[in-house]
């Protein structure tokens, strides 16, 4: 009783009034806090979106203080103000040259000039005048506005913002993909998605990236397919995740021609674009080609805009072939030095390609070089044969003789058909030669090791999953080609074709006048004539086939002139006389023959060309 009436409460009430109001206090500062750390967190969110206010509010500060303590410096704000804006709006040219996105672009240097001239002009006037004079509270609210509206919609901001806020939920997204432990180390995006740099812990690799990639879709929400994962080549714990936001091959690519003058075998052929926006740029200069797809995946489409690259180089000649009747490659025909739509007329030709080979091996001999390079005069051969498995059997040993010793002599296939089996290639060296693979779409998995070759399929080239024609995965040993990178070839019209076709198109049919014309190969392009097909014999010679309308080189009459030299030979003086080269320049070529097998001396002075045969087949 006493207890009680002592503290006149219950006794298990045990606090007092102090007590009470420290609670109180306590949860009114906890709820300070709360509103505080939430404020926090959204205006670290929203960071990008309130920067103008930020910007504004460190000029406003700066103002005030001038104007206190220094209200003679509006001078040297006003003329940094006006030399900023003045190197922004010089030198566009260098501008484009510089490596940051905000300066190389003219319209975003007008956005920062306009931000500088206004924000300059406003604290010279604020130095002078001080902050809250009127009326420059209105015009600083103003000229925020002014500036934060072209910046909130701002196309790459709001994609970095974006995925920004996408990646700081990526720990879930990775340990429910079983990456626990991987972080992204950088993130970057372009007008289709984002592309990041992903980070992994000891133990796990880029593979196991590719193998969760379903799982990573899941976990971003974005659609199957939109995303596919790549490894680092300089480090194997990194990895590259590519998300897209739209399909950039949904809709057709229209074709861009090369500068005027600018394409050569020398330079890479573009073919495309990747899902990045780059440009698919393939090296065919001595490298054999495969194109392979089902049925209207776009394999013609493919050859097409190579063609369309080849016809407009100076130091190419095209051969084609097209068993189907010219079908495909018809419309290419001006711009072809030979066009074959027959079996016969396919196997006169890649005869006569083979001989092109030995030929231009000796007349390396005589040059003393060991690489052909192409020019005008000395083209690259590039034969491009659709639909390789109709050629007959008779061809088959001249393709492989191509495949294996044209590449020294920029002698080259570009080929195209559904299914590269080794029972279709009928030789293995063709197939086992191609050293650029185009996969287009395929119907089967399987199909996918016949193109691209084993273990494709499982390091993630998954071209069964391609959806729409002309879309494609290329193969090849650069860097680039190393990873399965979807892309879609641009969409070649027949306006296209006609205006190439007549700009650059050279040949005609012509008759042959040591031949009859219903058997001459130039005459004889799209339909056959007679009631009995056409012989390999029936042809000239593949001697007689040209590879281009072109003058001789030095070599090349050296190398005809000890062909057609009767059997006692032809002598030293005949030489220099054929070929208007000096006597010791034919001794060194004529050595470099002899050495090489290509030339012997029958007799004392007399020089004649040694005769050869096909390289045998080592399969």
């Amino acid at each position: 009783m006493r207890y009680r009436r002592r503290y006149r409460q219950h006794p298990y009430f045990w606090y007092d009034d102090r007590t009470i109001t420290g609670m109180v206090v306590g949860a009114i500062l906890a709820a300070i806090g709360t509103v505080i750390g939430t404020l926090a967190r959204a205006a670290f969110r929203y960071r990008s979106e309130l920067a103008p206010f930020a910007v504004a509010g460190v000029i406003v500060w700066c103002a005030q203080w001038t104007h206190t303590h220094h209200p003679g410096w509006w001078l040297p704000v006003t003329v940094s103000t006006v030399a900023v804006v003045a190197i922004l709006a010089a030198f566009p040219r260098r501008w484009r040259r510089v490596g940051w996105p905000w300066l190389g672009r003219a319209a975003e240097r007008a956005y920062i000039a306009v931000c500088v001239l206004l924000g300059g002009g406003w604290l010279a006037v604020a130095t002078v005048a001080g902050p809250t004079a009127k009326p420059l509270p209105v015009l600083a609210l103003v000229g925020v506005l002014i500036c934060a509206v072209p910046w909130w919609a701002h196309r790459r901001r709001r994609a970095k913002v974006r995925i920004e806020r996408i990646l700081d939920g990526w720990p879930i997204v990775a340990d429910a993909a079983g990456l626990t432990g991987s972080r992204v180390v950088s993130a970057l995006g372009d007008e289709w998605g984002w592309r990041a740099r992903i980070a992994l812990p000891r133990g796990q690799t880029a593979a196991q990236v590719v193998n969760a990639i379903p799982a990573i879709e899941s976990g971003l929400g974005v659609a199957p397919g939109a995303a596919r994962a790549e490894p680092d080549p300089h480090r194997a714990d990194r990895a590259y995740l590519r998300v897209l936001d739209k399909d950039p091959h949904a809709d057709a690519i229209a074709y861009v021609r090369p500068e005027p003058g600018s394409a050569s075998i020398h330079h890479p052929i573009p073919l495309g674009l990747f899902d990045d926006g780059s440009v698919v740029r393939v090296p065919l200069l001595r490298r054999n080609g495969l194109v392979g797809g089902v049925t209207d995946s776009g394999k013609s489409g493919v050859l097409n805009v190579a063609l369309a690259y080849l016809a407009q180089c100076p130091d190419v000649a095209i051969w084609g072939i097209d068993l189907k009747g010219g079908m495909e490659l018809a419309p290419w025909a001006p711009c072809m030095a030979r066009f074959a739509t027959t079996p016969a007329k396919a196997v006169a030709f890649l005869t006569a390609a083979v001989e092109e080979i030995q030929l231009r091996e000796a007349e390396q001999v005589a040059r003393g070089e060991r690489v052909w390079e192409p020019t005008p005069d000395r083209p690259a051969l590039v034969i491009v044969i659709d639909e390789y498995v109709e050629l007959p059997d008779e061809a088959h040993p001249h393709a492989d003789t191509i495949a294996r010793l044209g590449r020294a002599v920029a002698v080259n296939l570009l080929i195209a058909t559904q299914r590269p089996t080794q029972k279709a290639m009928t030789h293995n060296a063709v197939r086992s030669q191609m050293d650029i693979r185009i996969c287009l779409r395929v119907r089967e998995r399987r199909d996918v090791t016949l193109i691209l070759g084993d273990g494709m399929l499982a390091a993630g080239w998954n071209a069964h999953k391609l959806d729409l024609p002309g879309k494609f995965l290329v193969s090849a040993r650069e860097p680039q080609f190393q990873v399965p990178r979807p892309a879609r070839a641009y969409y070649i019209t027949l306006r296209d074709i006609n205006s190439i076709v007549g700009e650059y198109g050279e040949y005609s049919p012509h008759t042959n006048a040591d031949m009859p014309s219903e058997f001459d190969p130039d005459t004889y392009l799209v339909t056959d004539s007679g009631t009995e097909p056409p012989t390999a014999e029936t042809f000239a010679t593949p001697a007689d086939v040209a590879v281009i309308d072109r003058p001789p080189t030095p070599e090349r009459v050296l190398l005809e002139a000890l062909r057609n030299a009767p059997e006692e030979g032809v002598t030293v003086p005949e030489l220099v006389a054929v070929t208007e080269k000096p006597r010791v320049w034919v001794y060194r070529r004529l050595k470099q023959l002899s050495d090489a097998g290509h030339a012997h001396q029958v007799t004392w002075g007399h020089w004649r060309a040694t005769t050869t045969t096909n390289p045998p087949d080592p399969t």
